[in-house]
């Protein structure tokens, strides 16, 4: 088997019997990447130096019979995560010379476990999309048909697994920015409970919906990189002081007696006919498996994607305002303080960033705060309270990921309302700041991948995981591969 076409599991049993070094399958993942890159445009910084250096040390560190699960594995992680030393621009031109001075904790910890950065993967600029078409370093394209988006805005991170350029990566899901491009690519997406993986170190874009999470080939090799990645974090004041569990051994659990609830609200008309033949599928894989199915109701989710729209828009305009030409980043040559300000920001932006700053400016701004930003804000309790009242009878809820498979590249980019009701199954998750994973369930009839979305309680990661792998293990959708 190649190095490239092995899952972590695959390769940490390779590694430690010795059939291959840790250098070795660098290499050949750089190789790798080296040649399906041109066709995708996955990455926007490669890292063959620190990657190699760090797999010669992880090789080092097996020989001395120091080897967790991730020692000497090459991931790459989307470029909104701060690396020191290593540019990170979040796909935008106003960081395009930026050199942070210290580490995300999150890759920390993956590099403290002897993982080898590949490098920093393409993604929508500051995380604000859903094709990765608004990056400033060209569009990601899907690795099972290049004419397609393969989803946003961690699109890199979802094609890189699925062109086998990398075994796992890491993202960012703030409206469904790891479910929805796993679903497009047909790899596994996790988006944890808000606080259960530390947001230090990474670029900011709405504070109170970003999460970290991991995008992998399998269920298992998710729960590894959960479990690398999960506790708390006293650099981040959001980060939840809960113990994390050994999400492997909960694995191989099953389903059965588990209740499943099916929200009237995702199966709608609108959907599309393939995505709606793979959600009954799987739900008549689970019935076999011995879940039981419960209908509930989620009555605000048609106020989802407005409530979304104000929250975040009105949290990037003050994240964002850091951005000036003063400290750090994109600096234009003008005459005045307020004209370098204002040519800095022109340039360093792109449309859809300045689009998302000025409606969060309107949404905050004096005689609207109160008909906008605090009505929205009501809005989003209403919607964590249907869920709270729904998880009472249930353990997890099964729906459609997107409404419709990948779309076509420039399909959408002159319709940003058509572009933002893509996320309409993903976002009230973040609203609500539970758990959810997207996990590859069929195939459209064009033959592109479709997901279906699992959401569990908030902290029960451990289920999602549990009915995810049993759904994995009754199916073989996980195991088709882009012929790219």
């Amino acid at each position: 088997m190649n190095v490239f076409e092995m899952t972590i599991n695959d390769l940490h049993i390779a590694l430690k019997g010795k059939q291959i070094s840790s250098v070795e399958a660098t290499s050949a993942m750089l190789e790798r990447i080296e040649s399906v890159e041109p066709q995708v445009g996955s990455f926007i910084t490669v890292t063959p130096e620190v990657a190699l250096a760090a797999a010669k040390e992880a090789d080092q560190r097996i020989a001395s019979g120091n080897c967790h699960l991730l020692t000497g594995i090459p991931l790459a992680i989307k470029d909104i995560f701060l690396t020191e030393g290593i540019r990170t621009t979040c796909g935008s031109r106003i960081l395009d010379n930026f050199i942070p001075p210290y580490s995300a904790t999150s890759w920390e910890k993956l590099r403290n476990l002897g993982a080898v950065l590949l490098g920093k993967l393409n993604q929508d600029e500051f995380a604000m999309g859903s094709s990765n078409e608004s990056s400033a370093y060209g569009v990601t394209r899907n690795p099972w048909d290049t004419t397609c988006i393969p989803g946003g805005s961690s699109g890199g991170s979802a094609a890189a697994v699925a062109a086998r350029q990398a075994i796992a990566t890491l993202g960012t899901d703030t409206g469904g920015s790891i479910r929805q491009p796993a679903s497009h690519c047909g790899c596994v997406g996790l988006k944890p409970t808000y606080g259960r993986v530390s947001r230090y170190g990474v670029i900011a874009y709405a504070s109170s919906l970003d999460q970290v999470g991991p995008l992998t080939r399998d269920v298992a090799d998710c729960a590894v990189m959960l479990e690398a990645l999960a506790g708390h974090d006293p650099k981040d004041s959001t980060s939840v002081d809960t113990p994390v569990p050994d999400y492997t051994s909960a694995l191989k659990r099953g389903v059965k007696g588990l209740k499943i609830g099916l929200p009237k609200e995702y199966f709608i008309a609108g959907l599309d006919p393939d995505v709606q033949s793979a959600m009954a599928a799987a739900i008549e894989t689970y019935r076999r498996l011995g879940a039981e199915f419960v209908d509930i109701t989620l009555p605000h989710t048609d106020y989802a994607v407005a409530t979304y729209y104000l929250i975040a828009t009105a949290e990037a305009s003050s994240n964002l305002a850091r951005y000036d030409g003063v400290r750090f980043g994109h600096r234009a040559e003008a005459d005045s303080l307020l004209d370098m300000y204002t040519k800095s920001r022109s340039e360093g932006f792109g449309s859809e960033v300045k689009r998302r700053i000025m409606l969060g400016t309107y949404a905050l701004s004096s005689g609207y705060y109160d008909a906008y930003y605090v009505k929205a804000q009501k809005v989003r309790t209403l919607i964590m309270d249907d869920f709270t009242k729904a998880f009472a009878d249930v353990d997890l809820m099964l729906t459609p990921v997107a409404p419709t498979p990948a779309f076509k590249i420039g399909e959408k980019v002159n319709d940003p309302l058509q572009m933002y009701l893509s996320d309409i199954f993903t976002i009230p998750v973040n609203l609500a700041g539970t758990c959810a994973m997207s996990l590859p369930a069929g195939f459209s009839s064009s033959g592109l991948p479709i997901g279906l979305q699992l959401i569990g309680k908030p902290f029960g990661e451990e289920t999602l995981l549990q009915a995810g792998y049993a759904f994995e293990q009754a199916t073989e959708w996980h195991t088709r591969k882009a012929t790219i």
